[in-house]
């Protein structure tokens, strides 16, 4: 509750007793027991300076709100980010991703007594006489919920931590996964070190994985330790190179002879020849196209002009030797990619790393990667790349300028990390549920580049600001909701920007990212990636509302993450029915053979949602639905199934 003067920010707990005034000047008159064997005291408050608290164990209703999106991916599942407070966004994922995770990712708080962490809505420090019971505490709380999403016969729990809390922690796993196969990896995070007075010089942090059912670390070319240096290609594909050149910035007008047409055969995907440039002043469009061809031109997904990389007489020389070729058809932009293997992939011929196996009846070389021998990954990690400074800190520099974030981790130490949890699962779901700078996402991200899989990543993150920061914002007479305070809160700062830039390839200031993503898979960050995120805000719904069916809006964003997050979504009620991608909601059973023949006819539908208290009737629906249809049934009320915060949890 805010107090009547700027600056003074009310935080005890209050009961309303009655609501007075005008719709205008609403007052709350209220009352709290001063202390346990005192007596009680009152306040009065405008109606707009109070916010609602539930009580511990309260049910509450959660909803989730869109906050955006970036779609660059086509029909790839979106990657989630959900501004919420984790425990709850925890149980709210419990209906929609239960026993379905592949790999959980935590970095959470190292309760190093830096106030980087809240207990009961205050933050602990390192004078609290209790921090480590408080610690634990609020870990085996959401560690218990995270054992119920992932998928018990093969998954894997990944959790870093450093020395303070990492023998702790060691326990409390036992504790908590008492069936579970559980290593600890040490990470070299900073060669430097990290001095400390009278201490041996910090260079580590450590890891946990804990390993459910049949799950293993997943064997590489490299074991992260012994000989293999970081620049090393390591297990990466061939990779045929788009043409088209990737930055923002190449625009026609400042290559000319970059700009020309390739010819191609669309029948039998072959390049016939190449075209010749065209002056700046002359529109492609006045150019003679022969019959039976297409002509591809350099142009990004809007239809601007871009080039290629390229001159006309460097590619019809590649096309000779077999090394251009065509790539994907794009249906939705009608346009047709070419690819060529680029002076690294050559370089990898040379060496032995790619094979030629022969030609294609275009002429084009079949390619096959020596794989060289597969072996487990070592117990401690010494590579450079893991440098949390360089290509932490430095990471985010680069995507935000100017935005600061305390101790963001490596991109590569995380991709790497999951590279061992997932290289074998090219659909995974991967979840976060202490994402800070959205690094555990950005890392899957990088991980379906170098093999085009469709991982998704679910990222949870509060909105908190930094103590520094909440001071200055309390001292303005601001509180958490105000529009100011938001915008300085971690995900709508840090992690949302971070992850926009990421996929696009643009900072916040709609400037191109500078520099190179390295190592295993590298490119101009400035090209971003083929993925689709969408960012919600969480909402706690009115039970009256949610009880009366007048909250589908906020619930129908956790039906689209149930079935999996792709394509349209449902985003209100009908008067019988509903049929998107990938599922169908049925909110009559009247319309239930409309319903069954729509969803026969969308062969894409895996999920029928039936919204009903009848039992015979959900069951007769069920029995009509195609094989591969799951049936999934809501209460008409909604009550019975989205309630949190209540003690089957």
């Amino acid at each position: 509750m805010r107090g009547a003067s700027a600056g003074t920010i009310d935080k005890r707990l209050w009961r309303v007793a009655s609501i007075a005034g005008t719709d205008h000047a609403r007052v709350a008159n209220l009352v709290r027991q001063a202390s346990p064997d005192g007596g009680l005291e009152t306040a009065t408050r405008p109606l707009d300076a109070l916010v609602v608290v539930a009580e511990f164990r309260d049910p509450v209703y959660p909803g989730l709100v869109s906050a955006g999106r970036v779609k660059r991916g086509g029909d790839k599942p979106f990657h989630t980010v959900i501004n919420a407070e984790n425990f709850h966004a925890l149980q709210a994922l419990l209906y929609t991703h239960e026993g379905k995770v592949d790999a959980i990712y935590v970095d959470p708080p190292y309760n190093s007594g830096a106030r980087d962490w809240k207990y009961n809505n205050d933050y602990v420090d390192g004078e609290d006489l209790y921090r480590h019971s408080k610690w634990l505490a609020f870990m085996e709380r959401r560690l218990v919920l995270a054992k119920k999403l992932l998928n018990s016969e093969d998954s894997v729990l990944i959790v870093t931590i450093d020395e303070r809390e990492i023998h702790r922690l060691g326990l409390l796993i036992e504790q908590v996964f008492p069936e579970a196969k559980t290593q600890m990896v040490t990470i070299t995070i900073n060669h430097r070190g990290v001095a400390r007075n009278r201490e041996f010089t910090r260079v580590e942090e450590y890891a946990f994985f804990v390993f459910f059912g049949s799950a293993g670390p997943a064997q590489t070319n490299d074991d992260l330790l012994t000989g293999q240096p970081d620049d090393t290609d390591g297990d990466e594909p061939v990779r045929w190179e788009r043409l088209i050149k990737g930055s923002n910035e190449a625009r026609r007008q400042d290559r000319p002879n970059l700009f020309y047409p390739v010819y191609i055969d669309p029948v039998n995907k072959r390049i016939v020849k190449i075209g010749a440039a065209l002056p700046p002043d002359v529109p492609r469009d006045s150019v003679k196209i022969p019959g039976g061809l297409v002509a591809v031109w350099p142009l990004a997904r809007n239809g601007s002009e871009k080039r290629w990389q390229l001159a006309p007489e460097t590619l019809t020389n590649l096309v000779a030797q077999g090394i251009a070729k065509v790539g994907a058809y794009d249906k939705r932009n009608d346009h047709w990619s070419i690819l060529y293997l680029n002076r690294g992939q050559l370089e990898r011929i040379d060496r032995g790393e790619i094979a030629v196996t022969g030609k294609d009846a275009n002429g084009v070389l079949t390619l096959e990667q020596v794989s060289r021998p597969k072996r487990a990954g070592m117990t401690v990690w010494n590579r450079t790349r893991h440098n949390a400074g360089y290509y932490g800190s430095g990471m985010l520099t680069a995507l935000i300028p100017g935005r600061k974030f305390p101790f963001p981790k490596s991109l590569y130490a995380v991709e790497d990390t999951l590279r061992f949890a997932v290289a074998n699962k090219p659909s995974a779901i991967v979840l976060d549920f202490f994402a800070g700078s959205g690094t555990t996402a950005h890392a899957v991200m990088r991980l379906n580049r170098q093999d085009n899989g469709r991982r998704q990543c679910i990222s949870v993150t509060n909105n908190e600001v930094s103590p520094n920061e909440q001071a200055a914002l309390d001292v303005r007479g601001l509180r958490p909701g105000d529009a100011e305070w938001e915008a300085f809160g971690i995900c709508d700062h840090i992690t949302e920007p971070r992850l926009r830039a990421a996929v696009t390839g643009r900072t916040p200031e709609d400037q191109p990212v500078r520099g190179d993503y390295k190592f295993i898979d590298e490119f101009p960050m400035s090209e971003g990636f083929e993925e689709n995120v969408e960012f919600f805000r969480m909402t706690y719904e009115a039970p009256r509302a949610v009880a009366h069916n007048r909250a589908f809006e906020a619930i129908a964003p956790l039906l689209w993450l149930r079935a999996g997050s792709q394509g349209r979504r449902i985003d209100t009620a009908a008067d019988d029915f509903a049929v998107a991608d990938t599922y169908g909601v049925l909110f009559d059973l009247d319309a239930s053979a409309a319903f069954v023949e729509a969803l026969q006819k969308a062969e894409s539908v895996r999920v029928a949602f039936i919204v009903t208290d009848d039992e015979y009737g959900y069951q007769m629906v069920c029995t009509e639905l195609p094989a591969y249809v799951k049936s999934v049934r809501i209460y008409e009320s909604y009550l019975t199934n989205f309630a949190i915060n209540t003690a089957r949890e």
